[in-house]
């Protein structure tokens, strides 16, 4: 015979189970702050007891005959997931990592695939999860549950009051100067964080797409036509770049071109999904709002509404973000139309074709946007092919909590290396086009943790990430015609972002359009925000 408990304890079960065994890395943030020793103790203990009341408050709020089971199995699964990332990576699940994991596709899913993740849904996942399928709760009359449901609703909401009243200067604390702790509550977090990402995604009325630059033309007084290739890169930290001053070569190609570094470039965010469409938006860092630039045409759409430039958008990431969905877009990440796949698609092999494509637009200006595989981890080992790895011996797994760190930075600089060869070939190309004012720019979209402070990967709140995540590997390669139109350009020493490439094209293109401000874009003087 089945066992039977009341839905009462099986919320307390459950809340118990919540806070000892899916919040490890809450309580390791916590005790990394206020240190274990004397009335420390209590306090950290005390937020053992605010969040298991947190949680049967929230349970009993929402409980219900036919939604308490299968609202604590989706739970319980789900939080064994992220209680595995947040553990072994330290990041914060929140509604920008929830929107990348929803666009990452299933070969870049597979990379975050373990031995040590399959433990933890199996044993905080699966094992509780049949445990609470097959239990059998004993429900009493209507009337019966609502009466209790009520009570126990009161009995924790003055618990969390008096537990925080009570020790009022802990928890002033707690919540005004280490705000963040309460990012790695699990699941309480990663809920509210879910809420807010499908309500934004799904549950709000759905805006029109607002029109930008539909004034802007080019003037064909300068008969050379532009050739601009833009590459994204993906996950390239500034201080790993050898044109940067890192001691390793990981970048001995392009020390031999002659391109404008930036040595102080940094991110508008750091995730992917955030980043990308940050990079090609009106919206400046300060003003960005991912729904806002979804809904609102990019630079894309501008050089598009000249009706002179022909643009083509390659990915062997995941996607463009939402930045490409109204011109000509081609995925090689799959063999098909990538011919450099050996295991995993190459970067180089989105150059295959270029030539063709390039001749058959010769009447027009082009635009061209390589969105690379690069860095992405923590796979690091797979993004650089057996022939071109220079830095020995590698992490060979995607669990990095297992590896020396010298092996993971090993690994992570060999796909730099490989970037290096990517990029050297990309300029190669540009350099058959000499009757051309050629451009090649280079900015990745985020940066990397490699373990500093137990730290890795990337998507910490912009506010509390490292400056490994923000500070990411920029330059410009302008062929000889287009140095010679260029004469004077700003300061590439100086501290630059995202903010500038959406400007950067305009001039580039010459396009005349009341969006363009001159003080953004790179290669043209004018007067510094």
């Amino acid at each position: 015979m089945r066992s039977s408990i009341t839905q009462t304890k099986l919320i307390l079960y459950a809340s118990l189970f919540f806070v000892l065994f899916d919040n490890y890395e809450f309580f390791h943030q916590v005790i990394t702050i206020y240190q274990p020793t004397g009335t420390n103790i209590i306090y950290i203990i005390s937020t053992a007891v605010v969040l298991f009341a947190l949680l049967n408050l929230f349970f009993h709020i929402v409980s219900a005959k036919y939604v308490t089971k299968p609202l604590m199995i989706v739970l319980l699964l789900i939080s064994s997931v992220t209680g595995y990332f947040m553990n072994t990576y330290h990041i914060v699940i929140d509604e920008e990592m929830i929107r990348n994991a929803l666009q990452t596709n299933v070969s870049e899913a597979s990379d975050l695939w373990s031995f040590w993740l399959f433990l933890y849904l199996f044993f905080l996942g699966i094992i509780p999860s049949v445990w609470v399928y097959r239990v059998k709760i004993h429900y009493h009359s209507w009337k019966t549950e609502i009466v209790s449901k009520l009570k126990m609703s009161i009995l924790f909401l003055v618990l969390i009051v008096v537990t925080v009243t009570g020790f009022g200067k802990f928890y002033t604390s707690f919540f005004r100067e280490h705000k963040i702790l309460r990012f790695y509550t699990n699941p309480p977090f990663w809920m509210d964080c879910l809420r807010i990402y499908f309500t934004q995604t799904y549950f709000t009325q759905t805006p029109t797409l607002k029109l930008m630059g539909k004034d802007a033309t080019i003037d064909d007084q300068n008969l050379s036509r532009k050739l601009v290739i833009v590459v994204v890169g993906e996950a390239a930290r500034a201080d790993h770049f050898s044109i940067n001053g890192y001691q390793r070569p990981t970048t001995p190609l392009l020390e031999n071109e002659h391109i404008i570094n930036y040595p102080y470039m940094y991110s508008c965010a750091t995730s992917t999904a955030q980043s990308v469409p940050c990079m090609f938006s009106y919206f400046t860092h300060s003003e960005y709002d991912y729904t806002k630039a979804y809904y609102t045409e990019n630079i894309l759409d501008i050089l598009n509404h000249t009706k002179k430039v022909a643009i083509l958008w390659r990915d062997n990431n995941s996607n463009s973000k939402g930045v490409a969905l109204r011109v000509r877009y081609e995925n090689f990440r799959i063999p098909k139309n990538n011919p450099k796949c050996d295991g995993e698609c190459r970067d180089v092999g989105m150059l295959s074709g270029l030539q063709a494509y390039i001749e058959a637009n010769k009447d027009k200006h082009i635009l061209i946007v390589l969105h690379q595989m690069g860095n992405h981890g923590p796979a690091y080992y797979k993004r650089s092919p057996q022939r071109s790895k220079k830095f020995m011996p590698e992490c060979m797994t995607n669990q990095l909590e297992q590896c020396e760190r010298q092996g993971i930075i090993n690994a992570y600089d060999n796909a730099l290396h490989y970037t290096d060869i990517f990029l050297n070939q990309t300029i190669a190309l540009a350099k058959k086009y000499p009757d051309k004012e050629v451009a090649v720019i280079y900015m990745s979209d985020h940066g990397e943790s490699l373990g500093e402070s137990g730290i890795y990967l990337h998507g910490l709140p912009y506010f509390i990430a490292p400056d490994a995540q923000k500070h990411i590997g920029a330059f410009i390669w302008l062929n000889y015609t287009l140095r010679k139109k260029l004469a004077h350009i700003k300061d590439p020493q100086q501290t630059r972002s995202h903010d500038y490439l959406f400007h950067t094209l305009l001039g580039l293109f010459d396009v005349r359009t009341s969006v363009y401000d001159v003080s953004l874009d790179l290669l043209h003087k004018g007067k510094e925000k």
